[in-house]
């Protein structure tokens, strides 16, 4: 919860006591209004599931979810037409991941995002969050909507790097 520290200046009432000016440990009400920053969604994640995983390491959906696990975390692939990836078992569609995602990383087109977004909602994910260059303006209303963080236009990858993000095992 944020506080704010404010001493007042007011002449008209005399001298008061330095310990009683102010306003102290008043909450600002921001908490549910500020979005979590990328950085803070990634921290607190610990199982991304990738949306549009690729066997093709030259592909951002093959480099970046690698590099995910390099650095401790838990990746599930969802992809309709590969069976392991990354040493992972693949999932065809979110619906069918059996365990609690913290993330859905998403390295499809954004008109598909929506429907990607509806699926994070049912199976209460975190976060949605959208790769460099993909936005869209419904996936976030319907991510909001679900009570979900949301982050488009960065890449998991960079933010991890950047940040050193690590996880260590439970």
């Amino acid at each position: 919860m944020g506080y704010i520290n404010v001493k007042l200046y007011a002449p008209h009432v005399g001298h008061v006591p330095e310990d009683q000016v102010g306003i102290f440990a008043a909450p600002t009400g921001l908490e549910g209004c500020v979005p979590k920053s990328s950085r803070d969604i990634l921290e607190g994640a610990r199982t991304i599931a990738v949306v549009g995983a690729s066997r093709d390491r030259r592909k951002a959906g093959g480099s970046v979810p690698e590099g995910l696990q390099r650095r401790g975390f838990r990746v599930i692939p969802i992809n309709p037409y590969a069976q392991e990836l990354f040493g992972e078992r693949v999932y065809r569609s979110l619906l069918d991941v059996p365990e609690k995602v913290d993330i859905v990383d998403v390295f499809r087109p954004a008109p598909d995002t929506p429907e990607i977004a509806r699926q994070a909602a049912a199976i209460g994910a975190g976060a949605l969050w959208l790769q460099l260059d993909i936005r869209s303006d419904e996936a976030r209303r319907i991510a909001e909507a679900a009570g979900m963080d949301y982050v488009e236009d960065e890449c998991t990858g960079v933010v991890a790097s950047l940040y050193r993000i690590r996880k260590t095992a439970a």
